[in-house]
């Protein structure tokens, strides 16, 4: 079967900040209440945001690893280096302190939430010294509860459209791993690989409204479409910069990917900027976080 093929497109420069480009770039959402982009750069610690209600953003003196929109609010929960944060407008303040559960060479890394608002959060380590190790954790009623242990480096999560199946991304075994779900006690069991790659990092992703898969490649300038049940590669999305770090839906037909990218300290190629592409399918509305 002949792969259909796409072309990424630069997105406007103040798409989410008059920045126009990141050093590491990750976590994207598009939250159609607001019509409001935003996404992260994690080295710099920093959320931003672009929408019905203006721009702005925030900073924090550490490593961020995720920003997730609140249900019933504009606020964001950020999945930081020691701690869980509630972002609004009135300012940071602290939900959970990670350096409980953490090592101290662990920081979150990707995060995303279940259609019951339970928020999952990767770990991953950032010391080279250490090699690779992390965890993934549920964040739900003011506690956190370890759910899948000894991930590599944890990163892109989804969950099918009936919530039986949660896919996980663990860029270290440079796989995407597809696991059976219980939404009513938010736990996963019978993981499985799904497919792997050998050009490239699997890193974030997202879902479309037929449980296919849209799978940024770090390293390997494209995002994939994969088949949710089979891992078959459908189609492909090429995009004009090395370190392809994570995509979403937006839109009012939610028909085109917003793409973010990372330099990660080299200034090469476009790396650290945003992309968009429309395509042929029609994303997922998110799922909020509940604090």
């Amino acid at each position: 079967m002949e792969i259909k093929r796409y072309a990424a497109i630069p997105a406007p420069k103040d798409m989410v900040s008059r920045k126009g480009e990141f050093d590491l770039a990750e976590g994207p959402f598009y939250d159609k209440r607001y019509k409001r982009f935003s996404c992260i750069d994690i080295t710099n610690g920093t959320l931003y945001f672009n929408g019905s209600e203006g721009r702005d953003l925030v900073k924090l003196n550490q490593l961020l690893g995720a920003a997730v929109p609140v249900k019933d609010s504009s606020a964001f929960v950020l999945a930081a280096a020691d701690g869980i944060y509630a972002a609004d407008k009135d300012g940071v303040r602290l939900l959970y302190d990670l350096t409980k559960d953490y090592k101290a060479w662990q920081r979150s890394n990707d995060a995303k939430c279940d259609s019951r608002g339970r928020l999952f959060i990767g770990s991953m380590s950032y010391d080279e010294g250490r090699g690779v190790g992390g965890d993934l954790y549920c964040f739900e009623n003011g506690a956190l509860r370890k759910v899948i242990e000894n991930t590599g480096l944890a990163n892109g999560m989804a969950w099918s459209g009936d919530d039986k199946r949660f896919f996980f991304s663990d860029s270290i075994e440079h796989a995407v791993f597809v696991y059976d779900y219980d939404i009513e006690k938010g736990k996963m069991h019978n993981g499985r690989k799904l497919f792997e790659i050998k050009d490239g990092v699997t890193d974030g992703m997202c879902i479309d409204d037929e449980d296919n898969l849209w799978v940024a490649i770090w390293g390997g300038r494209r995002v994939e479409k994969r088949d949710g049940r089979s891992g078959e590669l459908l189609e492909v999305v090429e995009v004009d910069a090395d370190n392809v770090s994570s995509c979403c839906f937006f839109g009012d037909n939610m028909d085109t990917l917003f793409i973010t990218t990372a330099r990660n300290g080299e200034d090469v190629d476009n790396g650290g900027r945003l992309f968009t592409c429309k395509v042929d399918a029609r994303g997922c509305d998110i799922d909020y976080a509940v604090l």
